[in-house]
């Protein structure tokens, strides 16, 4: 939900643009009312001040204040920034691996997600991106190889390749699904017990990106992510087995 300072402004604003004529902070505090928003008419007065002095608003002598071109900027700001937590909130609460099914689904959107992003890193790293990638699966190299937990390389890995791809909208969505931390570990626990190879796996994928082969790289990293998907239904069907 947006903080309530913002949730006001948005009110506010949305009721100036709904109206033709000029409003007062006395009818504007009653109609906050009539939508649950109780403000009384010295706090209304107050916002209504600052939105003047940020351009949102201008009073019109004792006729009241009207929206201008800049609140209709700050409003639909606003109304994005609201839809934006909506549906972040609604993927992150679907991120709950504790059953097969969303675990696959939260997969199937990684492949759908990572295929473009490591085709985009083949043909935008530069060189210092490349380094970084090949640091981050060596750390997560040496950590398996000494028996470690490597999920924190793993989320390293695949966030520097998404960096590196140079495209912001789908390195935050898959930045959005990574925010549950519950995943990675629990992948790792699920390859550790059906003998799946990640570290193999990103080995393939830095090759792809290092030798600028956009269509290896989303080949690999599609591989990849199917070979989690074909562990994680081994798995559960050793578990149910068991």
């Amino acid at each position: 939900m947006l903080i309530t300072r913002e949730k006001y402004e948005c009110e506010i604003l949305a009721i100036f643009e709904r109206q033709e004529q000029p409003i007062g902070s006395g009818a504007l505090s009653m109609m906050l009312k009539e939508i649950d928003f109780p403000l009384s008419e010295a706090s209304v007065g107050r916002l209504l001040g600052e939105m003047d002095r940020k351009g949102w608003t201008e009073k019109l002598g004792y006729q009241g204040r009207v929206l201008t071109d800049a609140g209709k900027r700050r409003l639909q700001e606003l109304r994005i920034r609201k839809k934006r937590i909506f549906y972040s909130t609604r993927l992150l609460n679907s991120l709950n691996v504790e059953d097969k099914e969303n675990l696959i689904h939260v997969l199937e959107a990684r492949r759908a997600i990572e295929r473009e992003l490591a085709r985009l890193a083949a043909l935008n790293a530069s060189d210092e991106e490349i380094a970084l990638i090949k640091k981050n699966y060596l750390d997560q190299a040496r950590q398996t190889a000494q028996g470690k937990l490597s999920s924190n390389h793993d989320v390293d890995f695949h966030r520097a390749i998404a960096s590196a791809a140079r495209n912001n909208v789908l390195a935050a969505a898959l930045d959005v699904i990574q925010q549950d931390g519950q995943v990675a570990p629990v992948l790792e626990y699920i390859r550790s017990k059906v003998g799946g190879n990640l570290v193999v796996e990103h080995k393939q994928i830095l090759d792809a990106i290092s030798n600028k082969d956009p269509e290896e790289a989303e080949r690999r990293m599609i591989e990849h992510i199917e070979s989690v998907i074909a562990d994680v239904e081994k798995y559960w069907i050793t578990a149910v087995e068991i």
